[in-house]
């Protein structure tokens, strides 16, 4: 097998295994938390923690790889996704709604690991298939979205209290996460790589290109999580059984990735920057059926839109963030890159839980459309000024 076609292989299956992990999460975390926390305008703290984990692990996450390599990065993210799992489990026997907080920011940290894999993809795939080698391996993500949905389900009442045996299967997805891991292989990185250098980072965070990529990313991640976080809240308060939510949010997860096949061909026939205004059309259309219902219908075609958008944003935002960088400046420049995605995640997780728990699901959606509109605004900026050139 050609060596880049199995690398790319291999990181779509740690994918799969890190959405099964998450999604198994996005089904529990705020459930959990509703159920343990002290004031429930706090039960979506635990995804706060999980996002958090992500968001001040990413840089050293990327600082760690770029002196000890991928492989190595991959094995500690694994290793910190067990660890989440069984501080979750014990939480929970123990009733303590804090320890699960810090069981979520220890499944955050693997987060922050995990979304290099994207990144490993482009580096071991040539030029013109580096498009289409990151589109592939988030396409593992797909079965994520039908596992994860199923083991919150299935797991939630396997064990008393409610949940610990939910949060003990994490420990398993990781562990295999982790025994793949191990036989990835990388190309040997160069001095450049690996000791850094380059232009400033305030310089590189100042071109259009940066800009409009890193927007893409953070308003695209923050919107979807704001709204996926809220929704099994949302469901239950419509009066929706949790078999309903683990449907939509499997659909959801199947809308993030299953357009993971074809998006790396739509990039390249249409071009990066009218996908992701096609992303931002999508979000829109997702918040304007989310604002029109509250029938499991309605939750299903906002929320696999929205997951359709936000593959769009992802990818495409993913796919531009290589034009802003060189060899030299790659780790700085992806770790900031995926510092402002969690910055984004972690307001947009502490908000979902706030506002729909005081204000509702429609307020929660048309707080979504001004970050949407200012990604939509970015893109078709930047593509004129192209045309322009």
């Amino acid at each position: 097998m050609n060596p880049a076609h199995r690398a790319v292989g291999l990181l779509a299956a740690c994918q799969a295994l890190l959405l099964t992990n998450g999604v198994t999460l996005v089904a529990i975390n705020a459930l959990a938390g509703f159920a343990l926390a002290p004031d429930k305008r706090l039960a979506t703290l635990p995804v706060v923690g999980y996002v958090l984990g992500s968001a001040v692990s990413t840089l050293p996450a990327s600082h760690f790889m770029r002196r000890h390599g991928r492989r190595a990065g991959f094995l500690l993210g694994t290793f910190c996704g067990m660890l989440g799992g069984a501080i979750g489990a014990a939480a929970i026997l123990l009733q303590s709604f804090w320890l699960l907080c810090a069981a979520t920011f220890c499944s955050g940290i693997y987060q922050a690991f995990g979304q290099y894999l994207r990144f490993a993809a482009a580096e071991v795939a040539p030029a013109d298939w580096k498009s289409r080698a990151i589109s592939l391996t988030l396409a593992g993500g797909i079965l994520g979205g039908f596992i994860g949905p199923a083991v919150g389900k299935w797991t939630r009442d396997l064990a008393q209290p409610q949940y610990i045996a939910s949060y003990a299967s994490l420990i398993g997805f990781a562990l295999v996460a982790m025994m793949i891991a191990a036989s990835l292989r990388f190309p040997p990185q160069s001095q450049a790589e690996q000791h850094g250098g380059g232009r400033p980072l305030k310089e590189i965070a100042r071109q259009p290109v940066f800009i409009v990529a890193a927007l893409a990313a953070a308003a695209g991640y923050g919107v979807m999580n704001l709204l996926m976080n809220a929704t099994p809240l949302a469901m239950d308060f419509c009066g929706l059984g949790f078999g309903d939510t683990a449907f939509v949010l499997q659909w959801h997860v199947i809308g993030m990735f299953a357009p993971s096949f074809f998006t790396g061909h739509l990039i390249a026939r249409f071009g990066v920057l009218n996908v992701l205004f096609a992303g931002a059309v999508l979000m829109f259309a997702c918040i304007g059926i989310a604002v029109q219902g509250i029938t499991l219908m309605h939750f299903w075609w906002a929320l696999l839109l929205l997951g359709v958008g936000w593959n769009f944003l992802y990818i495409g935002g993913t796919t531009l963030l290589t034009e802003a960088y060189t060899p030299a400046e790659k780790a700085k420049t992806q770790g900031l890159n995926d510092f402002l995605m969690f910055f984004a995640m972690a307001g947009s997780s502490f908000a979902s839980g706030v506002v729909v728990t005081s204000a509702g699901w429609s307020v929660l959606n048309q707080i979504a459309i001004p970050f949407v509109a200012l990604t939509a605004l970015g893109s078709a900026i930047l593509w004129m000024k192209r045309r322009a050139n």
